[in-house]
């Protein structure tokens, strides 16, 4: 589902799917926009375009979508579903309890152990995993083209809520309100800072720089460990 997560907004669809049959043919219009982004530019994108390769009618597509950008949207908004499933997957198969954060066999502390170091080297990885071969992401990711007379859109607030409230028990608790506050603008400032140096190190290496991806790991846990340690 899109947006599922609490805190997340939901893109806005036309017509939600309701029965099994109409939310398969939403993701395979959203399959086949993902699949036509890595072979085009989004200006190129087109409506016709993607329900030609989902192999459904215009109108499926326009009964969910009023243009590309809202379709972009929606893209955008399942790929953050996906990073955060991702997640949630790679946590609990390396064993780190939901409750504490903390691996059975290594301190939250260490260097190279489990708790949120660990959470936060998963959320890089899994970014990184994205970025080589999910369809679309290379393009999309977390947000969607604008043109340059509009105004930003801030994908990466989204990204910070979702993974603050994906990994809250890992991050520990009994904040106080000003606490909460300083690691809501931590978690933001990590993203971003994040984002500018990944994106660096594709510039550098298509598959990404594996010097800048180390040093982008080393300098979240220096920074994150300001607040969380």
């Amino acid at each position: 589902m899109i947006g599922q997560d609490g805190g997340v907004p939901i893109p806005p669809l036309r017509r939600n799917p309701v029965q099994r049959r109409s939310a398969e043919r939403l993701g395979r219009i959203l399959d086949a926009c993902a699949e036509l982004l890595d072979e085009v530019s989004y200006e190129e994108l087109s409506t016709r375009a993607v329900a030609e390769r989902a192999g459904v009618p215009i109108g499926s597509v326009y009964r969910f979508f009023s243009n590309k950008r809202a379709m972009a949207e929606a893209l955008a908004h399942r790929n953050l579903d996906e990073y955060a499933e991702r997640i949630t997957r790679r946590l609990a198969a390396s064993g780190v309890s939901a409750t504490s954060g903390v691996s059975a066999t290594s301190d939250a502390g260490g260097a190279g152990g489990g708790g949120w170091r660990e959470a936060m080297d998963v959320v890089v990885d899994e970014y990184l995993a994205m970025k080589r071969g999910a369809p679309g992401f290379a393009l999309i990711e977390f947000g969607h083209p604008v043109p340059a007379t509009e105004p930003p859109e801030q994908p990466n607030h989204l990204v910070a809520d979702r993974l603050r409230t994906l990994l809250a028990d890992r991050l520990g608790g009994g904040r106080d309100e000003a606490a909460e506050e300083r690691l809501r603008v931590a978690f933001l400032l990590a993203v971003e800072t994040a984002d500018a140096l990944l994106r660096l190190a594709f510039r550098m290496d298509p598959e990404g720089d594996p010097a800048i991806v180390a040093e982008t790991k080393e300098l979240l846990r220096a920074y994150l460990a300001r607040v969380l340690d």
